[in-house]
């Protein structure tokens, strides 16, 4: 494994035995299929992909909770299978939604509790403690008891925990699953601040949510079905699928200009027009951006005003709809049902 790695997997696979009646053949599950991946240290890497694409079973492996049935991993310099005693102490993970330590415990025992597990010194650990409360605004909480904390503040003391440790690989699955926008702005904004103040730390990310894997990470796998689809930086996968330009453009009322008119402009691809208050709105697909100034020269001959004019950029949904045939929320929708 090469020292600038912090996660490596070949060939990485994972089968899950299905228990039915004794009169049945016992059925398999392929929750991961041949996953080959390399994580940088310092990057900030995330795993997107719908509910059941087997995000979940692989960071169990890599965090040394499951065993993979084929392939092999290794993760902060050690091989998850013959080495987890060396992996352990140096990586940490947290799901979001699990349950968060003792009720009766405040927030200041139950994290100081964890971070004798992993051999913190107690006063480096009450340190650490205040410093990471501060970062998510909870110091004021520091000894409120658990249980009297609201779901989404019990959440970030059990972020708190993953990062209580230091450690070299932190996974964090679904973090702000669960959480109102507001806390889950604050979990991003404290992911950022904790990779900014040490460029060896690593982080790997799981989310379904395309917005926080296209903010956060510095790359990102697409997975599916067990399988990796596409591994690339959110800006470079965006940039595969772009291959017309797709303008918005809201104008006043047309006075007679139709959408054939449009399309009828050297370099116009596709138009969609839809009626909104006060005029109408365009969705107009371009070979290139040259032509616009044609399009808008034909609003101008025919006194057709244009309100707003943006450019649509392709979106990491749009990238899985291309890698997939359907939308996250529809991929999710068809394995449920």
């Amino acid at each position: 494994m090469s020292k600038t790695l912090a996660i490596e997997t070949q060939d990485l696979g994972r089968i899950y035995k299905l228990r039915g009646s004794k009169k049945e053949m016992r059925k398999e599950l392929i929750a991961l299929q041949g996953v080959n991946l390399t994580v940088e240290r310092g990057e900030l890497f995330g795993l997107l992909g719908p509910n059941g694409a087997g995000k979940t079973t692989l960071i169990k492996i890599l965090t040394t909770l499951l065993s993979p049935t084929s392939g092999w991993a290794r993760v902060a310099g050690a091989d998850i299978q013959r080495e987890p005693h060396l992996a352990r102490p140096r990586i940490n993970m947290v799901s979001g939604g699990e349950s968060s330590g003792y009720g009766l415990l405040t927030v200041r025992e139950n994290l100081w509790m964890f971070s004798q597990f992993y051999g913190v010194p107690s006063n480096e650990a009450n340190e650490r403690i205040e410093a990471l409360l501060e970062m998510v605004g909870m110091k004021d909480r520091i000894h409120t008891k658990s249980s009297d904390l609201s779901t989404g503040l019990r959440q970030k003391m059990n972020i708190i925990r993953g990062f209580l440790t230091d450690p070299e690989v932190l996974f964090l699955d679904e973090p702000t699953l669960g959480l109102d926008v507001g806390a889950s702005r604050d979990v991003r904004k404290f992911i950022i601040e904790w990779l900014k103040a040490d460029k060896e730390r690593t982080l790997l990310l799981t989310t379904h949510y395309m917005v926080e894997a296209d903010e956060l990470c510095d790359r990102v796998a697409i997975i599916n079905k067990g399988r990796v689809l596409a591994c690339d930086t959110p800006a470079a996968l965006k940039q595969k699928l772009q291959k017309d330009a797709l303008f918005v453009i809201d104008t006043s009322p047309l006075n007679g200009l139709t959408p054939q008119m449009v399309q009828d402009q050297v370099g116009v691809q596709k138009v969609t027009v839809t009626d909104i208050e006060g005029g109408a709105r365009l969705q107009v697909s371009l070979v290139e951006d040259a032509a616009l100034a044609r399009v808008i020269n034909l609003f101008t001959q025919k006194d057709v005003q244009v309100m707003n004019l943006t450019k649509r950029e392709p979106t990491l949904e749009d990238v899985f709809v291309d890698l997939v045939g359907r939308s996250m929320a529809e991929e999710e929708s068809h394995e449920s049902s």
